[in-house]
This record gives C-alpha cells, structure tokens and sequence, in this order.
C-alpha cells in the first residue's frame, strides 16, 4: 500500500467500500429460500474455487466456480449467492497460490466479487420481469455477461493502475478469451435452474461435470498457449544470443573492437529514442549496432589489426565488408531492416561514402546514427596506429565533419547526449542467393582515417641516366646482399652474427638505429640494439601481439613506414619530442616458428621504400635461420660447460680454464693459486633437512664465493661439495686471508638456510710454480692439502669437546 500510486489507492478504497457494504448489507436483511440447494451449490462452488487456471500476462487466476454462481443467482436470495460466491473467491484466493496473498489482497477479491454478483443479480432480477420463464437461458447469458465485465474489469483495473499499463489491451489481452465460457456458463446454468424447478435439487450436481471438462479443458488449452509462449521467448532469446555471439566472433578476430561492440549499441539507441525512432526500427538498429561489422570476418587479420597505415591495397579488401556484412545478415532474414543499415554504415550525408554513394535522405536513419556513433567511438578509443583523442577535440573532429560525413540532425543530437563512441548502419540489399563478395572491387571510398601508408619511388623512368643508375645500383645491390648471406652464415656465435649484419646492413638499408628482438616466453626481448634512442629500446619488453613489433612477431607480416611510439613502454614518461618516426620491421623465421624481429628506424616520417622492404625480404630467411641456429647453440653450450644446480661452471669447464691461466702464467712469468673448497658437516645437512635444503645450502655458498671474488677470478663447482677457486696473481701468504673469507661464507650460509651453525670449510691451497707446473699437479697438491686441514678440523673439534655423546641428567629427562 505504501509504494502503490494515489489512482490505484483510490480505485481500492473504492471497491472496498462498495463490496463490503453491499455484503454486509445483504447478509443482514436477506431470506434464505432453499436450504438444501443453498447447501448443495455452496460445497460444489467451494470444490470449483480449487479448479482454477493461472491466466496469461498478469499475476492471476480464473475458477469455473462462476457456474455455480450462475445458479444461485437463478434460485437462490441474493444472500445466498453473496455467500456462496464470497466463500468461492475466498477458496480461489489463498488455495495452492504462489505467494500468500495478504488481507487487503483477500478482501479486494471478495468485495470486487460481491459488486459483481450485486450487478448480476439486479439484471437476472430485472430481465426475469420483463421476460417469460422459458427465455431463463438468455436472461443468465445477459447476467454472465454483466457478471463477466465487472469481475474482470475491477482485477483489471488495479492491475494496470499498479504497473502502469493500459486498462483496455491488458483486459484484452488476458480475459477476454474466456468470454465465450462464460456465455456458455450462463446458458448451461439456465437449463439447469429450469431442471431443478421441475425436479429436485440434487439434479444441481449435475453442472459438476460440466463445470469440470470445461476447467480440463481450459487447462489444457492454456498449458498449450504457455508452452508455445515459452518456445517464442526462447526462440527470440536465443535470436539475441546468436546476434552477440556473431558480434564476439567480430570482436575475437578485429582487436580494435575490444568492448566496441558492447558501447555502441547504448549510445546509437540513445540518440535514436531522442530522434523519436518507431520500436521497430529500435530493434532494426540494436541488431545492426552489434553486427554492423560482422563483414569484417571476410577482411585477413594481419590487415584489420595493423598497428599503421594501410596500403592502398589493404584498404580495397578493407572496403568490402559492408557488402558482405549485408549478404552474411540477408540470410537471417530479420523481422525488420537490419540489412540496409549495415550495408550502409559507410555511406556519407554529401555522398562520397561506399558502397554505393547514397546520400542525406538516402541513406537510412539507423545508418547514420550508427555512422555518428561509430566515429566517435572510434576517435576516443586507444586503436594501434595512433592514442585516443580527449573527448573535447573528438567531439570538434566530428562537428567538422556536420553536413560532410554526418547527418546534422544526428550531430545535433550526439553533442546534446555528451557521447563517447560512434558507429554507422544503413543500405539496401539484394535477395538472391550468391557468394560473398570478397574478391569484390569497391570503386568508391576516400582514403581510410590513417591515411593511407606511403613509399618513396626512387627510380625515375624518365632520363637514360637513370636507368644507368638502377642497372648500376641492382648490381651494387645484390653484390651486398651475397656478401652478407655468406658472412651470416660464418659463425655460430649469436653477438657476432647480429654485430655483422648490423656493420652490412647499415650500407644497404640507411637507419638511425637497429634493433634485432628475440622471441621467449610469449615475449620479444632485446639482443642486438644499436643507435638513437638505445636505452630506450634495450630497455623494452614486448609482449607478443602488442605494439608494432609484437604484432610483425604474431601475424608474421612485415610493418613499412609504421610508428614506434606503439611500442609499449618506448619514451613513456620521457619529457622530449621522439627522435624516431617512422619504423620498418620484419619478423624473422626458423624452422617451424617466428624466433624474432628485425626492425630499423629513422628520425623522418615515412622514411622506408619498398625497396628497403623488398631487401630485409630478402636475407630476413637466411637471418632466421642463423639466429636459430646460434641460440640452439648457445643452450647446448651452456649445458656442457655450466653446472645446473649453481649456475658455476662445471669440471669440464674448470680444466679448460685452468689449462688457458696457467698458459697465461708462464708466459707472464706471475704466480696463480688454485684453491680447493670442500664444506665440513654438509651431510648433517643433507640428513637432517633434506637434499631441497642441501641444494639451497650449494647456492647460497657458490653465490658468496663468486661475490667475494675479483672479477677475473673463476669459481668452478668440482662435484658434489667441492669447489674449486682459480686466483691469477695471488701468492701463500695473501691466499691465508681469503681462505678465512671462505669459511665465514660456509658458516654463514649454513646459519641462514638450517638457522644452525653446522656447516665449515675446509681449503687447500696449491701455487704455481712452486706447487705444480700443470693442472693436474697443482689440483692433486690443492686437494691434498684440503684434506690434511678437514682432518686437523676434525682432531681439532675432538679435542675441543671430546667424542660425541650424549649425557642426560635425571632432571632432564623431561
């Protein structure tokens, strides 16, 4: 009663004081005539009230009770119809209701059963005067009728005053159907009351049975209607769900559409409703918003997510997807016109649009709404050619463009509603069944909003001179190209193939700065930089399908001319103007995969030819290969000179090196320690904590002996705990010190990883010349010498606190 509006209120108090009044009224000065009959209609009227059907479109219900309302009004005092039918509504009003209905509910549908009754019942009253007993059958047929109207007309009534709908459609549209039952009914209560004048009143049991087929088959007839209704809701929301999943299809293959499709629906249904639209052509333009691009799965990938211009070529397929956007939806057959708005989404109000030059009135009203909408969606998102423009100078370029491009009506519009995004629908359709047109030729169309990407032609045709200069530059060229395909292929060392090709190609392709990115882990990192702006490019981290050469990397397509400002992170937060424009980048292959990109990069806008592209074509197979070549290289070297657990170098890798210091050493006639390490009590750690831990404790002292370390000395782990230490220039009494040094590494890294002292060191120490003269020598005396200093440790530590036992005082049992 609270939230209800004044007129329902109004209308309910209304009722109220009629119903209950006339009640109390009748029931205070009415006579009962026929007990039995009134006991008879009055328990078959109560088992009716439980036979009711729910109706459609309104919360509610209808019981065939009305029957025996009928009857009671024929032979019975208006008293006893009162009460039969109040006890009815009472039954139908709280018998198996979905929701419990409240007291002024209940007492709503006695009082407007009571005013329908009443009315009822002074017309049979009034007919049965004026008419002759045999014409008892239409006098219940006109009080059915009077019966039928107020009864639903009070339900109705409330109903629509409560949810603001209108009295008539909804009367219309959820009674009125039954209608004929209740002529019926009151032609079958007629008979009846003329049987039971000449009979007795048991034969009233008799319209139980009618009462009941005419309640089964309601029911059946209103199961039906509610399974087709749910199959239409169904059909019509799967119809919508089918729409959004086509516009996703959209969306996954063009990633310039991310949440393009969600905005834009809203914002053209808003300027539309402002327009004043029909609800048809509503539902016209939200389908063509989310589908208006659906032509675009006709359109290569490389070519919609492009970070830069797109050539004259690219833009020819790019124009082609309104058309086939159109034959793609003619197909669904829409209940209302959506083909010609995505046909025509690009079409313009002067008429230079495509794909078939309408102009202003011709082009429909959901095309240019969608047209409006969708540029200035365009201008206020991030795109990969260029930055979102603020909202103040998007909504000047699109005022511009006010009797140009766009409807001025539609712009009117768009700038009152503040809009953040735009799109454009419109176009008539052919019906015939035919292929998509993607090889079609669309003459139409301006260049696109990048413009379109440009190349310099360096050779005239038009002085012999110059073709002297092209034979002259080929041959130079490709002498160039055969030298650097031989040098790439010389080394397996992955610096020096990338120093090479940067040196040649310099003479080929003239750049500002150079930078070769490798592919790992989804990610393009910098190998090779060189030029302008090398702190800047050393420092990025690509992720694959981002920016301009994340994109060369995934669609494996080359860039010319494009922007490096696109790279994600690159002059971010750098207070100066860009000292590279324009960027020509390459993906490299191997094998079976992308393993880089090569890109080049000038201070001048649309600085690259084709001929530069044409050249990086040309050896970027070879430059794939040997970059392959040489990372596989580099992990299988790595592996066999590198211990894994430490990232040390290995035994193997130890020898090698020690061969090349002591060569070093007798040439320069200057001394070279060698330095071997083993941890005393690492299998304690090893037993009481585990190898993960004793794993952790190798780390941890390969970590502080190689920080402790100059940075021409070589840390190598021998095996096992056992490490070895080369020192070039260190004689004895200077090797004492550092041994020192080493062993508070031990204690140190066995304090913080078993936060016990349980680990030492124990070294030895072997100096060339005076210990060995090769690698053998001086490794077997250094050992040795280890060994001698474990056994002293140990003597040292029995000494110290005597053979290890364990003595528990009774005290410290506990």
């Amino acid at each position: 009663m609270k939230t209800m509006p004044i007129k329902a209120k109004a209308f309910l108090t209304l009722t109220l004081l009629v119903g209950l009044s006339i009640l109390t009224i009748s029931l205070g000065e009415g006579a009962w005539k026929d007990l039995p009959l009134f006991f008879s209609c009055w328990l078959l009227a109560l088992a009716a009230s439980r036979m009711k059907v729910r109706l459609p479109g309104i919360t509610g219900t209808i019981s065939v009770a009305f029957f025996f309302y009928l009857l009671a009004i024929a032979d019975l005092s208006l008293a006893e119809a009162l009460v039969i039918s109040s006890s009815g509504a009472l039954i139908q009003s709280v018998w198996k209701t979905a929701k419990r209905p409240n007291l002024v509910q209940v007492l709503f549908n006695i009082a407007g059963m009571t005013n329908a009754i009443f009315a009822a019942f002074l017309v049979y009253q009034w007919g049965h005067k004026l008419v002759h007993t045999y014409r008892l059958p239409l006098i219940l047929v006109a009080s059915a009728s009077i019966f039928f109207v107020l009864n639903t007309l009070q339900v109705v009534t409330i109903v629509s005053l409560i949810e603001k709908k209108a009295i008539w459609k909804t009367w219309h549209d959820c009674y009125f159907w039954c209608f004929p039952c209740y002529l019926v009914g009151g032609a079958f209560a007629g008979l009846f009351s003329m049987m039971n004048r000449s009979t007795q009143w048991y034969t009233t049991f008799l319209v139980f049975p009618v009462a009941y087929w005419i309640y089964r088959s309601y029911s059946i007839y209103l199961a039906r209607l509610e399974d087709e209704k749910n199959h239409a809701e169904e059909v019509a929301a799967l119809h919508l769900r089918t729409i959004e999943a086509l516009a996703l299809a959209i969306e996954a293959k063009d990633e310039t559409t991310h949440e393009h499709l969600q905005r834009v629906p809203l914002f053209a249904l808003a300027v539309a409703k402002q327009l004043g639209l029909s609800e048809r052509e509503m539902d016209a333009l939200r389908a063509a918003a989310l589908l208006h691009d659906i032509g675009k799965l006709a359109v290569p990938e490389h070519i919609l997510n492009k970070p830069g211009r797109l050539t004259p070529e690219e833009f020819e397929r790019m124009k082609v997807h309104p058309l086939v956007g159109a034959e793609i939806l003619e197909r669904v057959q829409f209940p209302y016109e959506v083909v010609p708005i995505v046909r025509s989404h690009h079409e313009k109000w002067d008429g230079s649009g495509y794909p078939d030059g309408l102009k202003e009135e011709e082009i429909p009203i959901g095309a240019r709404i969608l047209a409006a909408v969708d540029c200035l969606d365009a201008l206020t998102s991030d795109r990969q050619y260029r930055q979102a423009l603020p909202f103040p100078e998007a909504m000047a370029v699109l005022q511009g463009e006010d009797g140009k491009a766009f409807d001025p009506r539609v712009i009117e519009v768009v700038c009152r509603l503040h809009l953040n995004t735009g799109q454009e629908v419109n176009a008539p359709a052919e019906q015939t069944e035919k292929k998509l047109s993607k090889k079609a030729k669309v003459d139409r169309g301006e260049a696109p909003g990048a413009g379109f990407q440009k190349t310099k032609v360096e050779i005239s045709t038009g002085e012999p001179a110059d073709f002297l200069h092209a034979i002259a530059s080929a041959r130079g060229e490709g002498q160039m190209l055969f030298e650097l395909s031989q040098a790439l292929g010389n080394s397996l060392s992955l610096d020096e193939t990338l120093s090479v090709l940067a040196v040649r190609l310099k003479r080929l392709i003239p750049h500002d700065s150079i930078a070769v990115f490798i592919c790992k882990d989804d990610y393009l990192v910098p190998e090779y930089v060189f030029g302008e702006n090398f702190h800047e490019f050393a420092s990025l981290r690509i992720h694959m399908g981002e920016g301009l050469c994340g994109w060369v990397a995934e669609n494996r397509k080359p860039i010319v001319n494009g922007n490096p400002l696109v790279e994600p992170g690159f002059l971010k937060g750098v207070d100066r103007s860009p000292l590279l424009l324009s960027a020509l980048a390459v993906p490299l292959e191997g094998v079976d995969r992308t393993v880089g990109v090569l890109g080049l990069y000038r201070r001048e806008r649309d600085a690259f030819t084709g001929d530069h592209l044409r050249i990086l074509l040309a050896i970027s197979a070879k430059l794939g290969f040997s970059i392959e070549n040489a990372l596989k290289y580099q992990i299988i070297e790595n592996s066999a000179t590198t211990d894994y657990l430490t990232g040390l170098p290995n035994a193997r890798s130890l020898f090698l090196h020690l061969d090349s210091e002591l060569a070093r050493s007798k040439r320069l006639k200057t001394p070279l320690a060698v330095v071997v390490c083993d941890l005393d009590g690492f299998k304690q750690v090893n037993d009481r904590f585990g190898h993960l831990v004793g794993n952790m404790v190798l780390r941890s002292v390969a970590s502080g002996l190689k920080q402790t370390c100059r940075e021409y000395d070589y840390v190598a782990r021998m095996g096992g705990d056992e490490f070895v230490v080369i020192m070039p220039g260190f004689d004895p009494p200077a090797i004492k010190d550092k041994s020192l040094l080493f062993q508070s590494i031990a204690m140190e890294a066995g304090i913080q990883v078993c936060k016990e002292p349980l680990l030492s060191l124990s070294a030895g120490v072997a100096v060339y010349p005076n210990d060995g003269l090769d690698a053998e020598q001086l490794l077997a005396e250094a050992d040795h010498r280890m060994y001698v200093n474990k056994q002293c440790h140990h003597a040292q530590m029995v000494a110290s606190f005597g053979p290890l036992q364990v003595n528990l005082r009774p005290a410290e049992i506990n």
